[in-house]
């Protein structure tokens, strides 16, 4: 039995004789009748009732018919997904991403993404993290990097990094310690973001339990804003590594290591569970799983590895 059997059945039960058939399917008449007799005698079995009006399918050919359609339908979506597998992936691909991730990973991304997927337009979108959660949960992004891996529904996550947080001063500030504990913060006044975001949640969090009563002299929603006035000597702050390499590599700002287990924000690699990936997304998730452990592996970012 051939797909092309299967096919001049299923076009002869539609058409509903083999004259009319063998127009569709540029086949001779007898051609065909003969491939319709060697499907019967395969089967054992009569698949049509032959008359002067022209052929009905027969209780057999009826639920033959529904079994060829299925496989017929198979064969189309293996065609095309081994089709699909070996054309370049193509395509708009949107990354959500927080502000301090975006500061660090933006720029490696695109530069991958040009480099190995050449026909992927990539679409980054930076907001805070609610926002971005928003965001692929309606569809609007493919995927997303976000902190935090405690199950939510709708979305799946994978934990790639464990980004460590740091006290951040500026030059002006002379010499500091390599090192504090989390106690010493309360000396330290501070430049945070307000109490609604995330890194601020998560500070308040860490200190809460130790009684520890941090001075903030500012609250500043920008992240750029934040550098800026711990450059100018307003106050220190508390950020992640990497959003500072740039600046500490500039000799613009330092880092001071924090001793405490809780000053960490987990990243993720976020998917909606409700929306298929496409050729092109899948592309792209590999791509962000394979440059962020060369971040992590390299230094680039400063954090720790936990991902596959």
């Amino acid at each position: 039995m051939e797909l092309r059997q299967l096919r001049l059945f299923v076009a002869v039960s539609e058409a509903g004789s083999l004259l009319k058939a063998s127009a569709q399917v540029h086949l001779a008449q007898p051609a065909l009748g003969q491939q319709i007799a060697a499907l019967e005698a395969e089967l054992a079995a009569p698949l049509f009732v032959r008359s002067s009006r022209g052929m009905a399918l027969t209780p057999a050919g009826s639920v033959f018919l529904e079994h060829a359609k299925v496989v017929l339908a198979d064969a189309e979506r293996a065609r095309l997904a081994v089709r699909e597998a070996l054309d370049a992936p193509q395509g708009e691909v949107a990354i959500g991403l927080p502000t301090t991730v975006a500061l660090v990973a933006t720029l490696p991304l695109l530069r991958a993404c040009r480099e190995r997927l050449p026909q992927v337009r990539l679409k980054l979108v930076e907001g805070y993290s609610g926002f971005v959660r928003e965001w692929l949960l309606s569809g609007r992004l493919d995927l997303a990097l976000l902190y935090g891996d405690a199950p939510e529904p709708g979305l799946a996550k994978q934990p790639l990094l464990d980004d460590r947080l740091v006290l951040v001063t500026g030059v002006a500030a002379g010499r500091v310690p390599r090192r504090i504990g989390l106690a010493s913060l309360a000396r330290w006044p501070l430049v945070l973001p307000g109490r609604e975001h995330g890194l601020r949640r998560l500070i308040d969090e860490a200190c809460a339990p130790a009684g520890v009563q941090l001075d903030v002299v500012a609250e500043i929603e920008s992240l750029g804003s934040v550098k800026r006035a711990v450059e100018e000597g307003i106050g220190s702050t508390i950020l992640a590594a990497g959003a500072v390499a740039e600046e500490v590599a500039a000799g613009r700002l330092r880092t001071i290591a924090i001793d405490s287990p809780a000053m960490r924000r987990r990243v993720v690699r976020v998917l909606g569970t409700a929306r298929p990936q496409t050729v092109a997304c899948a592309a792209v998730d590999a791509l962000v799983v394979d440059v962020l452990r060369d971040m992590a592996r390299s230094s680039a970012w400063p954090a720790t590895w936990i991902g596959p």
